[in-house]
Order: C-alpha cells, then sequence, then structure tokens
C-alpha cells in the first residue's frame, strides 16, 4: 500500500481490508449502485475482486497486480472495479463464488469474476499472477482477452452470462423431504464420511485439510447416541493430531486456518474468530467424552489467545489475524534453532527441540514451525522426568519464547466485529465455562 498516493473510494469504507486497498492505483468502487450505474452507462463489464484481511494471497495479488500501475492502467481502461471483503458481505461472496465454481471448475480467494452491468457473471477465476505463471495466464492477459470478447463476442458473453445465472438459480432451490427427517439421515451421512477419514493423520481427505469442527462435532454427537466407539476415534484421533500438529499455535494459543499437508505441520497462518470458536467447542465436547486432559488444554489454550489477542475493550471479538508480517508469511510465528538458543540457552534450547521438533535446518523452509511429534509423557519417560516436572518445565520455556515473539512484527488483525462470529464465540466460552 501507498499512502503517498491518492486515495480512492475505498478510504471511506470501514472494513479493515478495503481500508488496505484504499491507495491502490485501481479506480475501486465498493459494492453498490454507484459501480453498476457506471458500467450501465458507459457499457462497461464489472470487474469484481472478493477477497478478506487475513487472506495470504489475496495480498500477494494485491502486491503483484494492484499495486502495479500498469496492470492498475488496463483494469481501469476497460472495466468498472468493485472490492469486496467476503466477511462483510457473505451473501455477495456465496452467489459469485458459486459462479466462479462453475465456471472455473474450483473457487478459493482471492475471487476474480467478471460480470455484466446488470451484474451476472460471465468468467471468472481466483488468483491470477502478473505473468503467465505456474500454468496460469497473467493477469494482463486476462483482462486484455475478457475486455476483447466483450467488444467483439458481445452475443456468446451475454449466453455465457445467462447460462450461469440459470444454473445458479437452479442450484439455490431448496426442495423439503416429503416426510420428516429420521435418524436414518444420520446414519447415511456418517457411512459417507467414514471412506473419506484420514486413520494415519486424522482429519478427512487429502492435503490441504481444514480443522472441519462441524464434522467432528457430528461424530461426537453421534458416538453419544449409538453407543459406537468408532465415530468417537475418529474425532479425537483428528483432534488429538490437530492439538499436536503445527496447524496449532503451541506458544500463543488458538489454531491457524488449515494445513498445507495431510499431517498437520505446516499451517496457512492466518487465524479466523470462527475457526477457534468452533474448534474450541469441540475440544470442550472432546473432553467431555473422554476426559483427556490434551482435549481441555487446548480448548483453554485457544479461548486464552481468543481472550488475550482477538477481544476488544467493550468485550467484543474481532474476526482475524493475518498469517503475514515482515512481507512474508507465516514470520512471526516460525523460529530456528539458533533464535530458540539465544532466548532460551543450550539446556533448555536442547530440551525444547526435543519436545517440539526444533532442527537445526527447520522443518519448513529453513524455518520450524513448532509440533509435538510424539506425546509429551513419552517424552518424559525418555528423559527420566515426571510428565508434571516436563509439563511445568515446558510451560516456562513456551512463555520465555512467546515474550519474544511478541517483540516481533505483529500480524495486522481485522477489526470488523461480526455479529455471527462473535456469537459462536460467546458459546464456545459459555460452554467451557460450564
Amino acid at each position: 500500500m501507498a499512502p503517498d498516493r491518492p486515495a480512492n473510494r475505498l478510504i471511506d469504507e470501514a472494513s479493515p481490508y478495503l481500508l488496505q486497498h484504499a491507495h491502490n492505483p485501481v479506480d475501486w468502487y465498493p459494492w453498490g449502485d454507484e459501480a453498476f450505474d457506471r458500467a450501465r452507462a458507459e457499457n462497461k463489464p464489472v470487474l469484481l475482486s472478493v477477497g478478506y484481511s487475513a487472506c495470504h494471497w489475496c495480498h500477494v495479488m494485491e502486491r503483484e497486480s494492484f499495486e502495479n500501475e500498469a496492470i492498475a492502467e488496463i483494469m481501469n481502461r476497460h472495466f468498472v472495479c468493485v472490492k469486496v471483503d467476503r466477511e462483510e458481505r457473505p451473501d455477495i461472496d456465496a452467489v459469485y463464488m458459486s459462479a466462479v465454481q462453475l465456471l472455473a471448475g474450483q473457487g478459493g480467494w482471492p475471487m476474480t469474476a467478471f460480470l455484466t452491468p446488470e451484474g451476472k457473471p460471465f468468467y471468472g477465476g481466483t488468483y491470477f499472477p502478473p505473468e503467465d505463471r505456474w500454468g496460469r495466464p497473467g493477469f494482463p492477459r486476462v483482462l486484455e482477452a475478457v475486455a476483447a470478447a466483450w467488444r467483439e463476442r458481445r452475443e456468446e458473453v451475454m449466453e455465457q452470462a445467462d447460462a450461469v445465472a440459470r444454473q445458479i438459480a437452479e442450484a439455490s432451490r431448496i426442495e423439503l423431504p416429503p416426510a420428516p427427517v429420521t435418524a436414518d439421515v444420520l446414519d447415511r451421512a456418517y457411512e459417507a464420511l467414514r471412506p473419506s477419514f484420514d486413520p494415519r493423520y486424522g482429519g478427512f481427505g487429502d492435503a490441504p485439510k481444514f480443522p472441519q469442527p462441524m464434522v467432528l462435532d457430528f461424530l461426537l454427537r453421534y458416538a453419544r447416541r449409538t453407543g459406537r466407539r468408532e465415530p468417537l476415534q475418529m474425532a479425537t484421533f483428528t483432534l488429538e493430531r490437530m492439538a499436536m500438529g503445527g496447524i496449532f499455535d503451541h506458544l500463543g494459543g488458538g489454531f491457524h486456518r488449515y494445513s498445507t499437508d495431510d499431517m498437520w505441520l505446516v499451517p496457512h497462518f492466518e487465524k479466523m474468530l470462527y475457526d477457534n470458536a468452533q474448534v474450541a467447542s469441540a475440544l470442550v465436547h472432546a473432553w467431555r467424552a473422554t476426559g483427556d486432559d490434551l482435549f481441555r488444554e487446548a480448548a483453554e489454550r485457544t479461548l486464552d489467545y481468543l481472550r488475550r489477542e482477538m477481544m476488544a475493550e467493550d468485550g467484543a471479538f474481532y474476526a482475524a489475524q493475518d498469517a503475514d508480517s515482515e512481507g512474508e508469511e507465516g514470520r512471526y510465528f516460525v523460529w530456528t534453532a539458533e533464535e530458540v538458543e539465544d532466548r532460551l540457552g543450550p539446556e533448555d534450547a536442547a530440551l525444547f527441540a526435543r519436545c517440539y521438533d526444533v532442527r537445526p535446518h527447520g522443518n519448513w523452509e529453513g524455518r520450524n514451525v513448532l509440533n509435538l511429534p510424539a506425546p509429551l509423557d513419552a517424552v518424559a519417560r525418555s528423559e527420566g522426568i515426571s510428565p508434571e516436572t516436563l509439563a511445568a518445565r515446558l510451560s516456562g520455556l513456551r512463555a520465555k519464547l512467546l515474550a519474544a515473539r511478541e517483540r516481533r512484527e505483529r500480524p495486522l488483525r481485522d477489526s470488523k466485529v461480526l455479529t455471527s462470529w462473535n456469537g459462536l464465540a460467546i458459546s464456545a466460552f459459555a460452554e467451557a465455562g460450564v
């Protein structure tokens, strides 16, 4: 972002994500009638860009394309450009994400959609690099191609837009079942879920792996209702691997957005309020079902994170914490072996390294994502000390590293307060309190 550049229309918005783009050379509009009125008056398509403040690839596309004067000139010349914060307008995001999934076969953020002046999507994708790369077309080439299609093949474009609009409308229809829902629906849901479970690392499907707390809660409830052990084991094994993995912030508490690998080691480092609220609830439910203090501690440390870093003075909770700081994804959260030794001293650093997988050359891009490759009880036995002694030592060492980490440049925090996400957080705190 270049604050010395004249601000565009986003400067008057409340969303921190939109404000991050307020000094782009792109002539951004917020979502509203003004943008679409101009598109109709000038007979231009609308370029809709949707993202959120904690999204790593949203920052990358801004840095590479939206801050690029030449690319911004192409955008401004051919399109009316609209920026949307998906967390502020989930309704808009839902409609156009459905369209992008239909058009491109996949979705994600940043989401890029091209619309008629009436708002009907006719082409779209996610992240586009500034030049042809990784098998993806460069953004300038996409912009020129879409503009040419709008000028030269308008009828074809409008037919595509109408077809996409019909498909979205059809997919949005809700048909009520002819009979009351019975427990048989839950049985079928469970049987459909079972084949995707990963018995080696927990979770469902292949990388990337998302926490899916609602699925885990379903399994815990299903196990309680049916008395079956398998769904309980699927849920608790997944939560155990998550709580031990790098997706959990072992210093500050809380869970990152998702794991880029299948073993929960290397996360996408942003932290979302709704993820942490729901995972904390699932951990509370797992602790109630098993009595395993791993789940209790992970839940408490997750809620402590929300209270310490995500709570406003008036008691409301902020929306998200960024993945990036100092221009790098994850820089705030990762460590070199030398950094750990400098702050803990050789003896304590050696113990910490054995527990938290700190390697001389790193376990990710030359640095270390802290994780627990083995249960701490097993480490205590190998060290010849009691689990309680080890836990007390590690608690002090984590506090030292957390204090050192807090002197680093912090990731940005999205200070939006969203009612629904706050409801999830309040529910998690209430259940944990009980």
